[in-house]
């Protein structure tokens, strides 16, 4: 998940959820009704620690301690907490829908909720859902077959497991929409799990060899069968690994950005009918394609050439089954779960159906379910408020960037520019999507994730040759996020974050501007992060820098890449600063951006802004202590160490701990605010700063 993102391309409820009433759903237990998180939460704070010392720990210790991860959770914030109360509002829409639909769309999205519910029928069916696409990779008679097979694939059933095929915008013209090939094929979370030599990457190989046998077994092979297609799978996949770029390099659009013609393509991987696969897919017209990753192109083609079909069958047949597997019978996905979850990210259990249900019909549908959701849980009021809230937020910005030292006025010129033009998106979009072509069928589960998956690539591909829709959304309305977008150039909020403990219309402008107001700041801060700052305005990747302030600029990344590096967030596994540098950067920036907005408008509210009031009682805080606490306590988390393990190899967010401690030990008004010493762990003598 993103908490706070940018877009370059992408239970048991225990403490303060508190239980309100249960409701049961038909041969299912009782689910618990989760109560809204709340802004600025005293009791959350652990006051036997000094926050000079360990701010995370002060204003979340409580807050840790009386809220373990539930056990279909492998971490648990505030994020979640909300995310928890949007999901079961939303159940409410979908279960409605699912019995008595009143609208062609509550019919659409009802059935696809209904038949993900029905866990008997897919019991029933076992694996006999795919076996079509397992039919169909069997009857591959030669490698040249390949295109022919994958294009039935990506008709079929969404698509194969070597590669992806999209249209995006064109980053050297951002007004275009070009074609482009990725990189794919991998099962671990990452490259590095299938090179990295040490014991414990070792042993998950071992664990992943064991479950892919399992999995083959219970498709209906043989024990030594199963491993030998296990090994050949995972020999395959770390072939693919080897010529895969990793995700610090591809933070960098220039390495993602080599435009060849189809013939060029076609000549480097000469076993795959190029034509024939992008005629079929009906964008032959394009001459040229980006080639995203044209290290991972070599070595999908060696595969290709060194493997014999056999082999290239097994690790198809692997990825059919593995794609399909959480929506097969009880068997394969218990033994889907056991490794991709438990041990993989440290879950003790597996999902209730309705969570797992009500999730996959907002990915699918999220455009249809959240019309009626956001009638129901976002009132006009909070898009009004939010929106004066941004422009309060740019301005800051804008003083900010005017204030920098390290800036000349030629860049600062530019910069003002990009501003401006940044693009603001909140609730909900525009304009609905249209999901009329999707068929969908409430006896068929799995056949109507593969036409969801067929209808987005449907979609995107007529992009092509298409102007740019500036006003597509890339999440849905309940999410629990929001993200900027390069190319674009915008900032996108989400209905679900707009909620407390983010924005709280109740409560005093400090604890908003620490919610909500960093929140904005960290979007619109990525505009000038080490990746937005290679956009312009208009979202082309452009050098609009004199080359002196690009050298401070990126003297100071590098002082908080080397400072993110030293943070740890299990034994012997710290964070990478520079896969973290652009969260990081935003996290810092947004911060302070929030806190000088905050500021004028105490200078300009007076004591009608400061009330330090909660449930009518006066808290002793100041409104700066108040707003530093707000942001705290909205990355209160608890996390299993696998899954800490996993972000900090593959996730360009940091832990919860250090988007607290990293971002305050630099901001001196922090230290200020809670009179720290210079030299205290929380104020240090050398800060870093880039925004």
């Amino acid at each position: 998940m993103r908490r706070f993102a940018t877009w370059a391309a992408v239970a048991a409820i225990s403490g303060s959820i508190a239980v309100a009433q249960s409701i049961s759903l038909t041969g299912s237990a009782p689910i618990s009704i989760p109560k809204s998180p709340i802004s600025f939460d005293l009791s959350s704070i652990d006051t036997t620690v000094d926050p000079c010392t360990d701010f995370y720990q002060y204003a979340c210790g409580n807050w840790r301690k009386n809220n373990p991860i539930p056990g279909d959770q492998v971490i648990w914030t505030h994020f979640d907490e909300l995310a928890e109360r949007n999901n079961y509002l939303l159940y409410l829409d979908l279960k409605q829908a699912s019995a008595a639909p009143t609208t062609p769309l509550q019919k659409k999205y009802g059935d696809y909720f209904a038949a993900c519910m029905n866990v008997d029928l897919a019991d029933e069916l076992g694996a006999a859902p795919i076996a079509p696409e397992l039919k169909a990779i069997a009857a591959l008679t030669g490698k040249k077959g390949l295109a022919a097979l994958y294009l039935e694939r990506a008709r079929q059933f969404g698509g194969g497991e070597l590669f992806e095929v999209d249209v995006d915008q064109d980053q050297k013209d951002a007004t275009q929409q070009i074609l482009e090939t990725g990189q794919s094929g991998l099962s671990l979370p990452d490259r590095d799990y299938y090179l990295t030599q040490d014991d414990r990457s070792k042993t998950l190989r071992d664990q992943y060899v064991a479950h892919m046998t399992k999995m083959f077994t219970l498709l209906g092979d043989s024990p030594a069968l199963a491993a030998t297609a296990a090994a050949v799978v995972l020999r395959i996949e770390t072939a693919l690994a080897t010529g895969t770029m990793d995700p610090v390099q591809m933070r960098d659009p220039a390495n993602q950005y080599h435009i060849v013609t189809v013939a060029e393509l076609q000549r480097m991987t000469p076993d795959f009918d190029w034509t024939l696969y992008l005629n079929g897919l009906g964008v032959g017209r394009a001459k040229t394609l980006n080639v995203i990753s044209p290290g991972f192109v070599k070595a999908l083609n060696s595969e290709i050439e060194a493997e014999d079909l056999a082999a290239l069958k097994t690790y198809m047949r692997w990825h059919a089954l593995h794609a399909a597997a959480p929506r097969l019978s009880k068997p394969f996905v218990d033994e889907n779960f056991a490794f991709f979850s438990a041990t993989l990210r440290g879950q003790k259990e597996d999902q209730p159906q309705w969570k797992k249900c009500t999730q996959s019909t907002d990915a699918v549908l999220g455009e249809a379910v959240g019309q009626d959701w956001v009638k129901r849980n976002f009132p006009p009021d909070a898009k009004a408020n939010m929106e004066a809230l941004v422009k309060t937020l740019e301005a800051a910005l804008g003083e900010d960037i005017q204030s920098l030292p390290w800036m000349s006025d030629a860049t600062k010129v530019e910069a003002e520019k990009k501003l401006a033009a940044i693009r603001d998106k909140i609730g909900y979009p525009d304009h609905w999507r249209d999901y009329s072509s999707l068929t969908v069928k409430r006896d068929d589960p799995l056949g109507n994730l593969e036409r969801s998956a067929t209808f987005e690539i449907r979609r995107n591909l007529a992009k092509l040759g298409k102007p740019v829709d500036e006003t597509e959304w890339l999440m849905t309305p309940p999410t629990v996020d929001a993200y900027y977008d390069f190319g674009k150039n915008d900032i996108n909020f989400p209905a679900g974050i707009l909620q407390a403990p983010f924005f709280d219309n109740k409560i005093d402008p400090a604890v908003n501007f620490g919610g909500i107001g960093v929140v904005i700041g960290h979007e619109m801060t990525h505009g000038f992060d080490d990746q937005g700052s290679k956009y312009d305005l208009n979202g082309n990747v452009r050098v609009w820098w004199t080359p002196e302030d690009l050298a401070h600029f990126k003297e100071r990344t590098e002082c908080v890449a080397g400072e993110y590096d030293t943070f740890a967030v299990a034994p012997g596994q710290n964070l990478n600063g520079h896969l973290t540098l652009g969260e990081n950067t935003a996290d810092n920036g947004g911060l302070r951006i929030a806190f000088q907005a905050l500021k004028e408008t105490l200078a300009k509210q007076g004591a009608a802004a400061e009330p330090g009031y909660v449930d009518g009682k006066r808290d002793g805080y100041t409104p700066e202590q108040r707003f530093f606490i707000g942001y705290g306590q909205i990355w209160c988390q608890n996390i299993t160490e696998q899954s800490a393990r996993v972000q900090a190899k593959t996730d360009p967010h940091s832990t919860g701990e250090w988007r607290v401690k990293g971002v305050v030990q630099n901001f001196d008004e922090f230290g200020k605010a809670f009179s720290c010493k210079a030299g205290q762990p929380m104020m240090p003598v050398n800060a870093c700063r880039v925004w």
